[in-house]
């Protein structure tokens, strides 16, 4: 059990037997009653938003997650294959199941899954990953740093914007939290 006065944001509790991940919290201690806490809490499998108000100090049960370390292997059809480090036992999860991170996966990849009672819920990619560009314009003479930004398309299929001094084939860095071009490789 968690109290509401100890709700952070990223901190996963159970609610109507779904998880949910509290988003926005802010504790509130009106002039004439008692204090509460409004929360943002978006659930996990599904991705819907809602707010919820709790009392100060209301306690509710705090979901335990499982993180695992596995690695993903191949992809047959629609399906994703990870393997398991430790046990070598294969998971596969739908592009669905995964969601946005799905786009940056890229066979041999390490990544983190996290399960709720037996059941996966969510992919974790690291941070920043490296990949080569498939599809972009071609640079010019008198392309800057600065100068602004232009789309490509990375080899796992994944569309981000990058400096117009990239060309295609070039090996880049990617922020896999806000979509976002960092470097070179």
């Amino acid at each position: 059990m968690i109290s509401s006065n100890d709700f952070r944001t990223g901190t996963s509790i159970e609610l109507d037997g779904q998880v949910w991940r509290v988003v926005e919290f802010l504790h509130v201690k009106p002039g004439k009653g008692s204090a509460f806490v409004r929360t943002k809490l978006k659930a996990v499998v599904s991705g819907s938003v809602v707010e919820k108000t709790f009392r100060a100090g209301e306690t509710v049960p705090q979901a335990v997650l499982e993180k695992s370390g596995f690695q993903h292997t191949y992809k047959e059809g629609d399906d994703f294959v990870f393997m398991e480090m430790t046990s070598f036992e294969e998971l596969r999860l739908t592009a669905r199941q995964i969601g946005g991170p799905c786009k940056y996966l890229k066979e041999g990849m390490d990544v983190n899954i996290l399960s709720w009672n037996g059941k996966p819920l969510e992919v974790e990619l690291p941070n920043t990953v490296v990949l080569a560009v498939a599809q972009t314009d071609p640079g010019v003479k008198g392309d800057t740093a600065t100068g602004g930004s232009k789309p490509a398309v990375l080899e796992t299929g994944a569309q981000v914007n990058v400096p117009l001094f990239i060309s295609t084939g070039e090996r880049i860095r990617i922020d896999t939290r806000n979509d976002t071009y960092l470097s070179r490789e």
